[in-house]
């Protein structure tokens, strides 16, 4: 029947049978601790005096008012247990240990050393080596209290000093302890098997779903669920319903993360094709443009030549785009030419004159130029796609090409709308993948970073957006891929 009730009865009921077994053996001792107590609450009263005289005697002691502190010295002795029978003495200590003032003048003359010296034949402290309150007793119980007062400042004023005789504490404290040390013993020695053998039947099935919480996480939470121990008692039952819930919510977690992951996985594969859309397309439009000259002008060998020159070029682009996702297509890349620049105005020029937008184009370079011409390409189309989106009908765009043997930059300006720096970040982060309308301007990000450059946003002019790509004149670190 005991088993059955919970452990917060348990374990009371078995404490109790142990204490009142231990009671016979305490009541043979109950005077005797009832003086103990008594004994410890006068020395708690006498440690509160010896702090209420340290708070009230130190600004005397700063002003060196002699008569308030023997006044004070006086009323406080009033206070303290056998003081009035003369079993009680204080007194203030100077910085060397002397009496300066005492409650008893004749049991402690002013200018006495005390400290350094032997009271009842028990050498006392120095006051350099007094930090901190000390109680000194003796076998016949008297008992000396000695407290260091300082200032604000952490400065020894001096000391006070407690003296009281055994008179006050009675009866006789040695045969006291003894006798209490005995019942005590005899008490533990009936309580601790008893609380163990309680105890141990406690612990024994929190131990085993213990050890079933550290498998949680390493395990699955379904076959745990299973090994869960039976219990009778409520409060453990409760516990191990809650574990029960626990590990069904983990065996849900796992299933939904499972589903989250297989989807981000679907989002991450439309997101890379909408980019790699977005990068064929481009050069596709410019394809269709050159196809359409080839129509209309395919006649003058000049044009022909130049326009299958263009396809190639254009052909190439989308193979470049093709070897990022493709290992085993990817080729050797050709650096860039100042030409470039004019094949990349060619494949947009269609859109430009659909929109009545002039496109003027600036070259300075005056040394060899050893950047990847498929990612700078790519970078130029992108620029001038964009820009001519935001230059809108009979607009301006102005291109240029710069290098020196530190650094090649290309910008592209447009008489659009002022794009800001708010928008400018905004417009990458949507581009980042999130949204799969645009990717544009990420790309020409992302190839900057690869080939240890920046693209950004300058701020310098006024009225119009101006978007620079800048990378060092030499080599990429790596292939792009």
């Amino acid at each position: 029947m005991l088993r059955r009730l919970p452990y917060r009865v348990q374990i009371p009921l078995g404490l109790s049978l142990a204490v009142l077994i231990a009671a016979l053996l305490v009541t043979s001792v109950t005077a005797r601790v009832s003086a103990q107590n008594a004994r410890k609450e006068t020395l708690s009263l006498l440690d509160r005096a010896v702090v209420l005289l340290i708070a009230q005697v130190r600004p005397m002691l700063v002003a060196d008012d002699t008569w308030r502190v023997f006044s004070l010295l006086r009323d406080t002795a009033e206070l303290i247990p056998g003081a009035a029978e003369g079993h009680a003495r204080l007194a203030i200590l100077d910085t060397e240990g002397r009496i300066f003032a005492a409650s008893a003048p004749a049991q402690l003359e002013t200018g006495r050393l005390l400290l350094g010296e032997t009271w009842h034949g028990q050498p006392l402290l120095m006051p350099s080596r007094i930090a901190a309150r000390v109680r000194v007793e003796q076998h016949d119980g008297s008992v000396l209290l000695l407290d260091p007062i300082r200032s604000e400042d952490g400065q020894t004023l001096g000391f006070v000093l407690m003296e009281v005789d055994a008179a006050v504490f009675v009866p006789d404290w040695v045969s006291l302890a003894q006798t209490a040390l005995i019942g005590i013993a005899l008490a533990v020695a009936l309580l601790v098997p008893m609380g163990w053998w309680v105890g141990q039947r406690m612990t024994k099935p929190v131990e085993r779903l213990v050890a079933l919480i550290e498998r949680i996480g390493r395990e699955d939470p379904g076959l745990l669920r299973t090994q869960l121990p039976k219990t009778s008692d409520p409060e453990l039952a409760r516990i191990g319903e809650a574990i029960a819930q626990l590990m069904r919510e983990l065996e849900r977690n796992k299933w939904a993360e499972e589903r989250a992951l297989s989807a981000e996985r679907l989002a991450a594969v439309g997101r890379m094709t909408a980019a790699v859309a977005h990068e064929i397309n481009n050069p596709l439009a410019g394809l269709l443009t050159a196809t359409q000259t080839l129509r209309l002008h395919g006649g003058s060998s000049d044009i022909r030549a130049r326009t299958i020159d263009l396809i190639d070029r254009g052909l190439q682009q989308i193979r470049t785009t093709v070897a990022a996702l493709l290992p085993q297509a990817r080729m050797e890349d050709r650096p860039l030419e100042p030409g470039d620049l004019d094949d990349i105005v060619t494949l947009v020029q269609g859109t430009a004159a659909k929109l009545r937008v002039e496109i003027a184009t600036r070259v300075d370079v005056d040394t060899a130029l050893r950047v990847p011409s498929a990612p700078l390409r790519q970078v130029m189309l992108n620029l001038l796609l964009n820009a001519l989106k935001a230059a809108g009908e009979h607009g301006s765009i102005q291109a240029e090409l710069k290098a020196n043997e530190v650094e090649m930059v290309f910008s592209v300006t447009n008489s659009g709308a002022p794009l800001s720096a708010e928008r400018f970040r905004s417009t990458l982060a949507a581009e980042s993948g999130r949204d799969p309308r645009g990717f544009g301007l990420w790309v020409c990000q992302e190839l900057a970073s690869h080939l240890r450059g920046q693209f950004r946003l300058d701020a310098a002019e006024t009225g119009q957006t101006r978007l620079v790509f800048q990378v060092p004149n030499r080599e990429a670190p790596e292939k792009i891929t």
